[in-house]
């Protein structure tokens, strides 16, 4: 870091001739705008250009101090004449007030613009807010005065060594003393800007420069200067610090206090003053000869590029090492002023003042970046260039190169016969690394590390201002300070390429045949191989570095990235038919748009191999398996080149290509068979005109096909219709539901074309148009599916009409029949038709079904009757048998049937009777009607859901009523055997108690008992329905269930029925008088049978 005089005056007054006039004090606007400088009595105003503004004569001596308010809103000086003055930046007084010395320093508050001025015995404060100046007695001169950067405390620095914390009411809140007392008076101190931490900077007249904490702790190390300071000022951002005093020099620091060397010198004064420009581009400086100049700031970019890591120097005193493409950074803190950088490979040598420090990088490709400390080479260096390679630095100093160990021992030396000007790594072995050095004289050598003799590769016309050589080392770029590029090729020794008004050149780290150079007068461009570069991209600085698709370019002091648009360089090789060359420039880096452009440019070519390449970077798997089935299909066998063009063509939508592809290749059919499935048939249609009739049916059915897919059926069924498809095109018909259209297709065809009219008649009849359907099975002369129409619709008497002229059509229509009148719930009529239909299984069934739904929802009456139509069925199956015997098992069925039909018939009346709270049947009905289930069950078993206990209870309740005591007791201790429902209990067990204990004795009355009518014998009441001594059944009503006067009799051999009815029924004779046998009875008459007794 340097200072370049941007200008320069000497202030001299002409009314003062004995005294030359000092500059004591100078400072900066806060936005730059004025520069206001203490020159003897008066107060000067400057712009920033040097021009004298305006000249206050408001002081009566000598100006010691100036500052500025952080606000710009006003400014102040202080002079030996006691006074201060507070001025506007227009330059019109503020305020006037007096200390009772003359002023010394004074400085405005950060924060609240209050303003602090000291003089040799008081200090004062002086706000906008306040009327009055509030002062403070202090019994040592104050040197110089600060204010901490939050505007709590001001830092006074005294005369006798000391540093006192001030609050803004004046209260000392803090002291200390430097080393030495008064020998170390405190000239000047400054609180750093921008800490976090407020930082005192300290320069005594002990000659030293220290920092303190507002404790008075002291920050790192004293640091000798080797003059009295007068001035120390920190730069706005607060890394650095000027000090200056009396001597000739300017003289830089860090905010740490390492001295980083002289920033101007040569001065021949004291230099009472520095002020640094807000920008912190700029400082000017006042001087005890009246001297007051201004220098422009310039620091030289010291840095190092390897490949993709760049390293440089940061705050004069740190190496930052950043790797450019993934944004990792590392700092190294040398804590001394860093003179120059050397990256290479996992090497970088930092050369300081003192010594050269080799670091190594210990971290691997993917880690974060970390370098150690490999060696350091405790020496002093006067070198313009440093190189480090893998064992060794290279020191360059004007024509000389030197080779020194890491430890710091020459190794080898070369002489040149012109200045260096550039030095590249071109790589090798370790120890053994090649260099490139380009010369003044325009010569470029290559130097081996362990060799003395420099090969000359080439020269150029003007000295050498960069140059580089490719990655596989056959190429040298190198431009001279006329902005000339010149590419050799180093093993033929021929020029490949040149160029005008170039800066700058390197090759591509990862394609040796790319270079990429920038112009003198802005843009980047890229060359590859013989190709000539497009125009150039829109681009600022210089290009230092290229890897792969970004390029590393130096603007100013800062180092960019710049993606380079490759794009336009691929399609240059594809242009030229160079597709391996531009498959290499797009791996470094290109759009998906430019990659699918470069596989469909291969593709055409028939380069399958690019085009698949290409096509697995932008991960498109339908071109993948395009090119898959290509590749496949040339290796089958031979295909002509246009076929797969013409594929590919047709592939990527290059329909009219693909089509001219395949005529070219005489094979239309091809472009047709494309068209026709991208549903472009009128095209089609002209390459087929003059084709084959079977080739325009198969153009039709597929043009049907696409109209049904794109829902147009009907003209699909046309076309279907008209190329003979009737099929399909009667299938299309019903799947729309149109039933008129296809009774049309059915009347249209003829009988020999039975498959498509069975189709129209079996799909009419699935759309329920029934009536069409009938009369194309009429028109197919199939009555069956006629009737059976008419049986799908309902209309049973047309069906059963039309059933009688086809016999054997009318199980099935008396079996659909019964089918529908089961599912009308027409049970009765349903088992008749069943049994109509021959269908003895289903109709037995149907009963059984009946009769078990009627048990379980307690319908005992229906159960009844259901089981008397089975017993009445297995009868006519009996009576239809050609040999009849009673063993039958039809017969036995019959009787089963039968009495299980009875006992639900009388249970009926019992549970009725339970359940229900009145009964029309009198107590004799009902005790006949549980006499009668009693009998019939005790034997024989008792039928699903009959309760026997119902039975019993009924019957023990009527006997009690009807004074059948004996029967009574018997059946209420039999109820004590069974388990009554619920709360029947106690009541079974009171009747039964009451049984026992009856009065009137355990008799039943004789009206109550069976009576035989056969035998004319009495019963007991549970011995069973039939006689005990004859074995003749009782005949029972079955209104009141008492037993009828009726007998069975079998009439005589020569009898036949008919004369038995005829006699019957014949009026009975006239009874003789005195006949005490003869009775005429005419409500009894006898009924007969041969085998079996009549219900």
């Amino acid at each position: 870091m340097r200072g370049v005089l941007k200008w320069v005056q000497k202030i001299e007054f002409p009314h003062i001739k004995d005294d030359q006039v000092s500059v004591h004090s100078l400072c900066y606007h806060p936005e730059g705008k004025q520069l206001v400088v203490a020159a003897g009595e008066r107060v000067l105003i400057y712009d920033p250009d040097g021009t004298l503004l305006n000249t206050l004569k408001a002081h009566k001596d000598v100006v010691n101090c100036v500052a500025y308010a952080r606000d710009g809103k006003k400014f102040a000086s202080g002079a030996v004449d006691k006074t201060v003055i507070v001025w506007t930046p227009q330059l019109e007084g503020l305020l006037k007030y007096s200390h009772n010395d003359s002023v010394q320093c004074m400085a405005f508050n950060p924060v609240s613009h209050q303003l602090a001025s000291c003089s040799h015995s008081d200090f004062a404060f002086w706000s906008a807010d306040q009327k009055a100046v509030q002062k403070y007695k202090i019994s040592t001169r104050v040197n110089s005065c600060s204010w901490t950067n939050d505007g709590q405390y001001l830092i006074l620095g005294l005369a006798n060594g000391s540093i006192s914390i001030r609050s803004k009411v004046g209260e000392e809140k803090g002291r200390f003393d430097r080393p030495g007392g008064s020998s170390s008076n405190v000239f000047s101190l400054q609180c750093c800007p921008m800490t976090s931490t407020d930082v005192i900077g300290v320069a005594d007249w002990g000659q030293t420069l220290s920092f303190h904490t507002l404790s008075g702790q002291m920050i790192g190390k004293e640091r000798a200067l080797g003059f009295d300071p007068l001035c120390l000022t920190y730069f706005p951002n607060g890394e650095y610090c000027i000090v200056s005093g009396c001597s000739d020099s300017l003289h830089l620091f860090t905010k740490e206090g390492i001295r980083l060397g002289i920033l101007g010198e040569g001065f021949k004064s004291w230099i009472w003053s520095v002020a640094i420009h807000p920008n912190g581009q700029s400082y000017t400086i006042g001087c005890q000869n009246g001297t007051v100049a201004c220098f422009n700031i310039v620091s030289s970019t010291v840095h190092a590029l390897y490949r993709e890591r760049y390293a440089f120097r940061e705050n004069m005193c740190d190496v930052i090492i950043q790797h450019l493409i993934s944004g990792q950074k590392v700092r190294i803190k040398c804590r001394d002023l860093v003179q120059k950088i050397a990256i290479y490979r996992n090497r970088l040598a930092v050369q300081l003042p003192e010594r050269v420090v080799l670091y190594e990088l210990s971290s691997g490709e993917e880690q974060p970046m970390h370098y150690k400390v490999k060696e350091k080479i405790q020496k002093k260096f006067d070198c313009s260039l440093l190189v480090v390679c893998a064992r060794h630095i290279v020191l360059c100093q004007e024509k000389r190169l030197q080779c020194l160990d890491f430890n710091g021992i020459l190794q080898r030396d070369w002489i040149m016969d012109s200045f260096i000007r550039y030095i590249k790594v071109s790589g090798g072995p370790a120890g053994r690394e090649g260099l490139l050095v380009g010369l003044k004289s325009g010569q470029v050598f290559r130097i081996f590390l362990d060799n003395s003799l420099p090969l000359m590769i080439t020269s150029v016309v003007s000295a050498v201002r960069c140059l580089d050589i490719n990655a596989n080392r056959t190429k040298i770029a190198v431009v001279d300070d006329t902005g000339r590029l010149v590419v050799r090729d180093i093993v033929s020794d021929t020029l490949l390429y040149q160029d005008t008004g170039v800066n700058s050149v390197t090759w591509n780290t990862h394609l040796d045949s790319m270079l990429c150079y920038t112009h003198t007068i802005g843009g980047l461009s890229i060359r590859v191989g013989s190709l000539p570069p497009r125009g150039p991209q829109n681009m600022l600085g210089v290009v230092v570095g290229l890897c792969g698709a970004t390029a590393f370019c130096l603007r100013g002091n800062v180092m960019h990235n710049i993606p380079l648009a490759l794009g336009a360089t691929m399609w240059q090789f594809v242009e030229a038919g160079l597709f391996d060359e531009a498959y290499q420039v797009a791996c470094l880096g290109v759009t998906p748009t430019d990659w699918e452009g470069l596989a469909q440019s291969a593709l055409e070519a028939l380069h399958l191999n690019i085009a698949r390449d290409a096509y697995v970077k932008v991960r498109n798997l339908p071109w993948l398996q395009f090119i898959d089935e290509l590749c496949e299909k040339q290796k089958r066998g031979e295909v002509p080149k246009e076929v797969l063009q013409g594929e590919s063509s047709a592939y990527a939508g290059k329909y009219k290509e693909a089509a001219r592809l395949f005529q070219k290749c005489n094979q239309p059919m091809r472009a047709l068979e494309m068209y026709t499935d991208l549903r472009m048939f009128d095209l089609a249609q002209e390459f087929i005109k003059d084709g084959s009739d079977e080739a325009k049916r198969e153009l039709v059915k597929k043009r049907a096909e696409w109209a049904y897919s794109v829902k147009e059926p009907r003209a699909a069924a046309e076309l279907l219709l008209s190329a003979g498809e009737h099929q399909r095109a009667i299938d299309i018909v019903a799947e729309q539901g149109w039933a008129d259209i296809l009774y049309d297709i059915g009347r249209r065809l003829s009988l020999s074309e039975r498959t498509s009219l069975e189709s129209v008649a079996f799909n009419l009849k699935q759309l329920k148009a029934l009536p069409l359907a009938a009369e194309i099975f009429k028109k197919l002369g199939d009555e069956a599916q006629v009737i059976q129409l008419h049986v799908e619709a309902r209309d049973w008497t047309e069906a059963f009409r039309l059933a009688e002229n086809i016999p054997e059509m009318l199980p099935t229509v008396n079996y659909q029949h019964a089918q529908w009148l089961a599912e009308s719930d027409k049970f009765i009529e349903a088992h008749e038709a069943y049994l109509k239909a021959g269908r003895l299984k289903d109709a037995n069934r149907l009963l059984k079904q009946l009769s078990t739904s009627a048990i379980e929802e307690e319908r005992f009456l229906d159960a009844s009757y259901f089981y008397w139509l089975l017993s009445k069925q297995y009868l006519d199956i009996y009576y239809k048998k050609d040999e009849q015997t009673p063993t039958d098992h039809h017969f036995k069925e019959y009787q089963n049937h039968l009495r299980i039909a009875k006992v639900y018939y009388a249970y009926s009346i019992i549970f009725n009777y339970m359940k229900e709270p009145f009964t029309t049947y009198s107590p004799v009905s009902l005790f006949n009607v549980s006499r009668f289930i009693l009998n019939e069950v005790e034997y024989k078993g008792t039928p699903k859901g009959v309760s026997l206990f119902a039975v019993l209870f009924t019957l023990a309740k009527q006997a009690k009523l009807l004074q059948a005591n004996k029967l009574c007791l018997v059946v209420n201790k039999r109820l004590q055997s069974l388990k009554p429902p619920a709360g029947v209990q106690e009541q079974i067990d009171i009747n039964y108690l009451n049984s026992k204990a009856c009065k009137s004795g355990f008799n039943d009355p004789e009206e109550l008992l069976p009576l035989c009518y056969k035998c004319s014998n009495y019963s007991q009441h549970l011995n069973g329905n039939n006689c005990p001594t004859c074995k003749q059944d009782y005949i029972f009503s079955f209104i009141s269930f008492e037993i009828l006067p009726l007998v069975q009799f079998h009439p005589e051999v020569d009898i036949n029925d008919a004369e038995a009815e005829r006699l019957l029924l014949a009026p009975p004779k006239p009874a003789e008088e005195g006949d005490p046998f003869s009775e005429v009875r005419s409500y009894r008459f006898m009924c007969f049978s041969h085998v079996l007794p009549l219900i």
